[in-house]
């Protein structure tokens, strides 16, 4: 029977199991429906294999027994331990013979009889119907169909079995009927941008709601429950962190505090990566792992970069304190992504994260609420312990106004490190200042900011100029201005 919690049963589909807070009901019947090609067919071929060998049965009212087994080979799902009963249309027509109605009357009992007797007699535990709503076109009408189903899904689900039917989601068509008479729905739904399962219904149970992304491919369905903070969590000390750079930890008042959000904002190639960067060369030296995800940069560019400036980051990856990731955006679903973090913070102890940049992880989250979806990644990154670093990237190089963040998630934030460029004596000048600190005090001063051979330096505070943020300082008189 392969029982999970309560005595469920599994769908074979682990995160299916975990929205469905462990599994089906056992001895009911569940609808999975949705178009053509979401899947349907394959979540049920999960739901029979998880079975022991022999109790399982497969009815199919649509394709015959061996294209079924060879496209389950094929998926990488063989059917060896699931016995099929086909029964579709015109399996046993005479030759010359046009009436559809009497090719589905099979030894002279209607398909609802032919199942029940099938299954009373061979007793299987999890039966599958593939497609139910197929019985719709040989029922005289809409009364006659719902009768039908509602005395077959009785009787099997009397006979101790667990029932899972599946019905094409076809425009013009309602399936209403189904959803009703099932104990359970579940809907896959193949959208524009991406497979979603949502669970309409589930008799009994709780179950997680909204929507869920899930994918195809060899070896079947693969689902990512949709990340909520609140079932996560463990006990971690706050540490001041040291920022390895003497004047930023005078600017910040000691350093970045463990388990905290921390954005950087700035403009293209103010610095805001390599400053992530010089953070994890600090976490190494503690002994302690670290995460870049890109969605902006691949790695040989980054350890380059790294490298001219004396970060050893290419030794760290090596050494096993650091991990860096090119993510492709378009690749990946948020639900995908927040599957990795958690493995990598759960099963690899990783306590500081980066995601470069938030314009990147934009794009995987396509046409969603991108601050829904950031603020339950960070609350559950701080809820484990972690600490968060979120690469910002403002389009504007100057200006008069200071703006943050174009996605509005500066409240995310517990602390905001602002770097811009100045123009001074016909160059560009970098400068950094902390704009917000929830935890303790910080220097209200702007500093400037340097990149060179030997790393990152940071200035004294800038005395007697104004204007610093609008990208155009100006000198005030008798102010004994100080840089690099």
């Amino acid at each position: 029977m392969t029982p999970t919690r309560d005595n469920r049963l599994s769908t074979g589909v682990k995160g299916l199991d975990k929205i469905l807070n462990g599994g089906l009901l056992p001895h009911r019947s569940y609808l999975m429906r949705g178009g053509p090609g979401s899947g349907k067919t394959t979540l049920g071929l999960h739901f029979l294999i998880e079975g022991d060998a022999g109790s399982s049965l497969f009815v199919t009212l649509g394709e015959s027994e061996a294209q079924l087994r060879d496209d389950a080979e094929r998926a990488g799902l063989p059917m060896d331990s699931v016995e099929v009963l086909e029964l579709t249309p015109g399996q046993d027509e005479d030759e010359g013979s046009t009436s559809l109605l009497e090719s589905w009357d099979i030894a002279g009992n209607s398909i609802h009889e032919t199942i029940l007797n099938h299954v009373r007699e061979h007793k299987p535990e999890r039966v599958l119907i593939d497609s139910l709503s197929q019985l719709r076109y040989v029922t005289m009408d809409a009364y006659q169909f719902r009768k039908q189903v509602l005395s077959l899904l009785r009787g099997l689900t009397a006979e101790k079995a667990t029932v899972m039917f599946t019905s094409e989601t076809v425009p013009g068509e309602d399936d209403e009927a189904l959803a009703f008479l099932s104990d359970g729905v579940i809907s896959l739904e193949h959208t524009e941008n991406g497979r979603l399962c949502r669970i309409n219904k589930l008799r009994g149970s709780g179950f997680a709601d909204g929507m869920h992304y899930y994918q195809l491919g060899h070896g079947g369905m693969t689902l990512y429950p949709r990340l909520v903070p609140d079932d996560h969590g463990r006990m971690a000390e706050l540490r001041q962190l040291s920022t390895g750079i003497r004047e930023l930890d005078e600017l910040t008042h000691g350093g970045l505090e463990s388990g905290t959000v921390t954005l950087f904002s700035g403009p293209s190639g103010v610095g805001k990566t390599t400053l992530g960067a010089q953070l994890m060369t600090e976490a190494a030296r503690r002994g302690e792992r670290s995460v870049i995800y890109s969605f902006d940069e691949g790695a040989s560019t980054f350890y380059t970069r790294c490298k001219a400036i004396n970060l050893p980051v290419k030794q760290m990856v090596d050494d096993g304190y650091l991990h860096f990731e090119a993510v492709e955006p378009l690749h990946y679903n948020p639900d995908q992504f927040a599957a990795v973090v958690r493995a990598e913070v759960e099963e690899r102890g990783t306590s500081l994260v980066m995601i470069d940049s938030l314009s990147g992880y934009h794009q995987s989250v396509r046409g969603q609420d991108l601050a829904e979806r950031v603020h339950a990644l960070c609350r559950y990154l701080v809820n484990m312990g972690a600490t968060v670093l979120l690469v910002n990237e403002v389009y504007a190089i100057t200006g008069n106004q200071t703006r943050v963040t174009e996605h509005g998630l500066s409240y995310l934030a517990d602390n905001i490190l602002l770097l811009r460029y100045m123009e001074m004596d016909g160059e560009l000048r970098k400068t950094i200042g902390i704009l917000k600190k929830r935890a303790g005090n910080f220097e209200k001063s702007i500093r400037e900011f340097e990149i060179a051979g030997s790393g990152i330096m940071v200035g004294p505070p800038l005395r007697g100029m104004r204007g610093i943020l609008s990208g155009v300082p100006e000198t005030v008189k008798d102010g004994g201005g100080e840089s690099l």
